[in-house]
């Protein structure tokens, strides 16, 4: 017993000893969330004496679950029978070994990962992007749907294809006895519905389940848990509804602000002892969150007391902030701190740029992690590539890599036999294209492409001579002329894609403005400068996006992008409420010191573009006359009101929480708690 609670606060234990009914742990970031949950389970086994075998402990990620298992291992001393402590698909691929010949299938079945999914695809139809496809695919298969749904539901023609391709793709997976990553969970949830005496089976087998980082699961995962919960309702579920940034990916902030209508009779935990940051920096990310309204309010205290103020960075643009930044870091650096406890994080992938570069002048080493770096970036390299051809007609590397980029019926195998007749008349295929005959390249390609190659090479030799003439104008008239964003269209990442093509089509605009009678080579020559990262000894610092940095901590963290329109991203989609999540999980990575940056400009799709400061700095507290929303409510007992949802029904009570106030209603004798500002008086 000693060994379980000797590191646990007072709410953290409160939280291990509630082990039946369902039990929701709001756990503030660095609030030793994984420390609760592996004592827990250890409590459970230990102490109260449940068999290993009869608990379930879910997360999401390899490395999470695989920490919680070394840590839960080491705190139970072992055992003949270890407890099941895994990711949700995993989860499902051990329950559909054993139970997927109920649905008619067979149980040596294979796991495709997404490259085999999308050449599955491809094979199916190669006209459509087939990233679009894979992610449409996706999406109906967490939402139950099935191709014959999807074809009813779907309006424009491309959707009714795309669900014409998700029947072949599904028809092809069962031929082959293959199933995909969706299918692990959905497979599963489908056994158990269709089976109640598995469903209650299953459900008496594993009597205390937990799942990790709750505010990340969507609604089929709620379903499953619904199922998985059908002869008990000892479910403790873990997460931050301010730590929930995955909207983009399915994941469903309702799971956790409602865990108490889908779950009846919750016990509610609070962990707000942080055991990472210092004070400043938690005070701003505090103020910071506490403008949301779809939360259920916390407040992180520093366990580590005063520390430095949060800094703000000014800049005139994103050269002089890359200097500044690099400047402070090689401070730090020099101070003795090692290089891994420096991150700087962004908001878009695009905005690396500009630090990259201020870094490799500084002789900074740096690791991007969870993205490439700027230059190395497919959309960028083919950009090169064209530049490249434009300067030097028989640089055969760069022809082939654009010879099909936007989409020509040119395939890797047309391309060889090209190469390979080039080799043998001894020149390159630029010019072996340009000397032959149309029929003589029909003996190669489609009859259609010999005509397309022609006008191919008909234009690069057309952006060449005026590259010649006018440097200004190239860039425009090459995206013009070749269309080089439609490569991307369609795909999941088309956004971020196009925003680096812009990025770099600005960055050739300002070479240049800098240099009126620079050659094209000249800038290739630059490129090749900056791409090409000195090997700096000692330890690198961290770049991520803030996608990437969550769940990580540093001793000192920068953020760059603070304007409008990069953190928060703004525009069509764009969820302000997660945006402001973004920004407290970027602030709570944050140990020592935090850094937050921002410009007066910065180009942006292809230009200068004047930007205005984050609102989050007013949010956080940290400008002068800085915005504090004190919300209010004019609702009282016995008010009729209307919810989008759950329809008509009467406020019986209303309480404060946080700057919030929740409403009490009863919806046609179901009552539930929401949010004043989502509903509306009648």
């Amino acid at each position: 017993m000693e060994k379980i609670f000797a590191k646990l606060n007072e709410s953290q234990s409160l939280a291990v000893k509630k082990t039946e009914g369902p039990v929701l742990i709001l756990a503030g970031a660095g609030s030793g969330k994984t420390t609760t949950i592996v004592s827990r389970l250890a409590y459970l086994i230990k102490e109260v004496g449940i068999s290993p075998s009869n608990t379930l402990t879910l997360t999401f990620t390899n490395k999470a679950a695989k920490e919680m298992k070394e840590r839960s291992l080491a705190m139970i001393d072992g055992g003949a029978y270890p407890p099941l402590l895994c990711t949700f698909h995993k989860f499902g691929l051990l329950f559909l070994k054993f139970n997927i010949h109920l649905l008619g299938r067979r149980n040596n079945f294979v796991v495709i990962d997404i490259d085999d999914k999308k050449k599955i695809i491809k094979k199916i139809n190669s006209e459509l992007p087939t990233p679009l496809i894979a992610s449409e695919i996706s999406r109906y298969k967490n939402s139950l749907m099935t191709p014959d749904e999807a074809y009813k539901q779907a309006e424009l023609f491309n959707y009714q294809q795309i669900a014409k391709v998700y029947e072949a793709y599904e028809i092809y997976l069962l031929e082959n006895n293959l199933l995909d990553f969706d299918d692990l969970i959905a497979l599963t949830y489908q056994l158990l519905a269709q089976n109640p005496e598995l469903a209650y089976a299953t459900s008496q087998k594993y009597q205390y389940i937990m799942i990790d980082e709750y505010q990340d699961t969507n609604e089929l995962q709620l379903k499953l848990l619904q199922m998985l919960c059908s002869a008990h309702q000892n479910l403790c579920v873990v997460g931050d509804d301010d730590q929930s940034i995955y909207g983009w990916r399915g994941a469903h902030i309702r799971n956790i602000i409602e865990f108490d209508q889908d779950f009846l009779g919750a016990s509610v935990f609070k962990l707000e002892e942080n055991y990472r940051s210092k004070e400043p920096i938690l005070k701003v990310a505090n103020s910071l969150i506490e403008h949301n309204r779809s939360r259920l309010g916390k407040k992180l205290i520093s366990t580590r007391g005063a520390g430095e103020e949060v800094k703000v960075l000014n800049s005139s643009d994103e050269n002089e902030e890359a200097r500044k930044i690099a400047m402070k870091i090689g401070k730090l650096l020099d101070a003795g701190v090692s290089g891994k406890e420096i991150a700087v994080l962004y908001r878009v992938n695009v905005l690396s740029r500009s630090i990259e570069e201020g870094l490799n002048r500084s002789k900074i080493s740096y690791k991007l992690v969870g993205g490439l770096r700027f230059y190395d970036r497919a959309e960028i390299k083919d950009l090169i590539s064209y530049i490249r051809v434009i300067t030097n007609f028989h640089d055969d590397f760069s022809f082939k890599r654009i010879a099909n980029k936007p989409k020509r019926g040119l395939g890797k195998a047309s391309v060889d036999k090209l190469e390979l007749a080039a080799h043998a008349n001894g020149t390159s295929i630029y010019k072996y294209i340009k000397n032959s005959t149309l029929s003589e390249l029909e003996l190669l390609v489609k009859k259609k492409n010999s005509q397309t190659l022609k006008q191919f090479i008909a234009s690069i030799e057309a952006v060449s001579e005026l590259a010649v003439h006018s440097t200004y104008e190239f860039i425009d008239v090459l995206e013009e002329t070749f269309h080089l964003k439609d490569i991307y269209a369609g795909m999941q990442d088309e956004a971020e894609k196009v925003l680096n093509m812009d990025e770099f089509y600005g960055l050739f605009r300002d070479f240049v403005k800098n240099s009126p009678h620079g050659t094209l080579d000249e800038f290739l020559n630059e490129l090749t400068l900056q791409s090409e990262q000195d090997q700096v000894e000692g330890e690198s610092i961290y770049m991520m996006s803030i996608h990437a940095s969550k769940g990580l901590e540093f001793e000192h963290v920068f953020i760059i992008g603070l304007e409008e329109g990069f953190l928060p991203l703004t525009g069509d989609g764009n969820d302000l409420e997660e945006e402001r999540r973004l920004g407290y999980v970027s602030f709570t990575r944050a140990k020592e010191t935090l850094t937050l940056s921002h410009v007066g400009s910065r180009f942006y799709k292809g230009r200068r573009s004047d930007l205005q400061k984050s609102r989050f700095f007013n949010e956080a507290g940290l400008c002068e006359g800085s915005l504090i929303v004190e919300k209010n409510t004019s609702f009282k007992k016995g008010d009729l009101v209307r919810h989008k949802l759950f329809g008509t029904g009467r406020v019986c009570g209303v309480s404060k929480t946080g700057r919030e106030f929740k409403l009490n209603i009863n919806f046609a004798g179901i009552k539930r708690d929401i949010i004043a500002s989502f509903v509306e008086r009648l």
